[in-house]
């Protein structure tokens, strides 16, 4: 995109998920899976990424309908919050936000901004995009829609990703630990709460090219 190209060498992007002043309607209407979702785009999007504290907890609430402030904002308030409970009662995505990180000290390419490539999909609710230094390749795809499973077709573009035309690849699933056999075309379906998306890594991509 464009801050991945020449705008990079003076505009570094900084992506976060939530602030105190604002919260999307995307985040009040989309419940657990939109903070999924967004977590998953910061993190893989971004070299750098942060979230403001009780997005683990998928804090929702606006002032008043139609409103994009919280109900209860720390900017005017003490806010404790049981972050144990919370984690006794599943109502925290901080174990997708530890992996998340965990994923990008993994990988070197996900802490770069000048190496994204977007690929097409033929499902407007999908997003695919690739990332890639040296050899370290990571595919992300995501659900954009947190109420409905989607599914589509991802058609890579082999060049930038090093590989030549029609090469196969085995791709590791960094978030759920399944491996799959990829091509130049591959079929995803994407179901909110059960897989936000896949965060490919490239374990091998046959025939490859400079």
């Amino acid at each position: 995109g464009e801050l991945s190209g020449e705008a990079a060498a003076y505009m570094r992007t900084n992506f976060f998920d939530n602030t105190p002043d604002i919260l999307h309607a995307y985040l009040q209407h989309g419940v657990r899976p939109a903070f999924e979702v967004r977590a998953v785009l910061a993190a893989t999007l971004s070299p750098t990424w942060g979230i403001y504290s009780g997005y683990e907890l998928c804090e929702n609430t606006p002032l008043r309908e139609g409103s994009e402030e919280y109900l209860d904002s720390e900017k005017y308030q003490l806010r404790p919050r049981d972050w144990d409970a919370a984690a006794r009662e599943g109502r925290t995505i901080a174990p997708l936000i530890t992996r998340l990180n965990a994923v990008r000290r993994a990988h070197p390419a996900l802490r770069r901004l000048r190496n994204l490539r977007f690929h097409p999909t033929d499902n407007g609710a999908l997003l695919a995009y690739s990332k890639r230094e040296g050899p370290d390749t990571v595919i992300v795809v995501v659900n954009l829609d947190p109420h409905h499973t989607q599914e589509g077709t991802v058609s890579l573009d082999m060049r930038h990703l090093g590989l030549e035309h029609g090469a196969s690849l085995s791709v590791h699933d960094e978030l759920t630990g399944e491996t799959y056999a990829w091509g130049g075309s591959d079929y995803v379906r994407l179901e909110p709460g059960r897989a936000p998306a896949h965060v490919l890594h490239v374990l091998n991509g046959g025939s490859h090219s400079s």
